[in-house]
């Protein structure tokens, strides 16, 4: 195993943003509230999109608390080294917390809680290219080999965060409770108030019209691509350079047709077919992976 990387219950992690400790104490210590909104994710798949969202929705169109504090104070990962103390610090209404943690290592607290899940997805194609752009400008990873290789590990689910196949699927057994959402980037995408409307109501903060056109608007790529609250350009260098990638780097739908090619498509196709035959739930690029 790289030395980037920590193992956990058959999961490896990346070591400079999480530890054993960490993922012991996010999985058997974190106390679970009520009232917490979770923000999970399969890494590159709108995590930081959904932060500025659900923060916009907790200051009902507000951008004040986005412009002042940081996207990984406001929406915390769990597993990141030094949360312990930050979230049970945390005396706000309602806790906004994010984890990329696969559902069967998630914390135990939340069986049975209250709380509330907003599951986030993306088309996996288009997840595999920007996840192989981070793991490029980002120390938390081995640098990829190249596109192919990078592409076979993650349909082998030996990335970080394990199986995007097992991650979604895991998470999707709660499908139809009432504390869990599914959303789509490209959900975001195609009807951006639409889709914050509906997560708000969800959250039981029904916003006017005025709020929702804030929120709309302060969570556009362009207003997020250069608030440095949001755009991790505050992280040094050493940790996520830039000048390889930009963090915010296209934040489009379909990018994966230009980078893949025939053959990558075609195979991609034939192992998610195979990997999720037997899931109930249609997505929405399931007949259309390859268009």
């Amino acid at each position: 195993m790289s030395q980037e990387y920590v193992s956990y219950k058959g999961y490896i992690f990346p070591a400079m943003s999480t530890s054993v400790m960490d993922l012991e104490f996010a999985e058997n210590e974190l106390q679970v509230r009520d009232n917490d909104i979770f923000n999970i994710t399969y890494p590159k798949s709108g995590t930081t999109w959904m932060i500025e969202i659900l923060s916009l929705i907790q200051t009902k169109g507000d951008p004040k608390w986005c412009k002042e504090v940081p996207n990984w104070d406001r929406g915390p990962w769990i597993e990141a080294p030094g949360v312990a103390e930050k979230v049970q610090q945390n005396q706000a209404d309602q806790r906004i917390l994010s984890s990329h943690l696969p559902k069967k290592v998630f914390c135990k607290s939340f069986a049975g809680s209250k709380a509330k899940v907003v599951y986030t997805a993306r088309h996996p194609k288009d997840v595999v290219v920007s996840f192989y752009y981070f793991a490029k400008m980002s120390a938390f990873f081995k640098d990829p080999e190249n596109f192919d290789q990078f592409l076979k590990d993650f349909l082998a689910g030996e990335l970080p965060y394990g199986s995007w196949f097992d991650h979604i699927k895991g998470w999707m057994e709660m499908s139809g409770k009432e504390n869990f959402l599914f959303n789509t980037y490209e959900d975001l995408k195609k009807d951006l108030r639409g889709s914050v409307k509906r997560i708000s109501q969800f959250l039981g903060k029904d916003l006017d019209d005025a709020a929702l056109d804030s929120v709309v608007n302060h969570v556009s790529f362009k207003i997020m691509k250069e608030n440095k609250m949001a755009n991790f350009t505050l992280v040094p260098d050493t940790y996520m350079d830039h000048d390889k990638s930009p963090f915010m780097r296209k934040g489009i739908v379909g990018d994966w047709k230009n980078h893949f090619t025939v053959a990558q498509s075609e195979l991609f196709d034939e192992i998610y077919k195979e990997r999720m035959k037997d899931f109930k739930m249609k997505l929405p690029w399931d007949e259309h992976l390859s268009e």
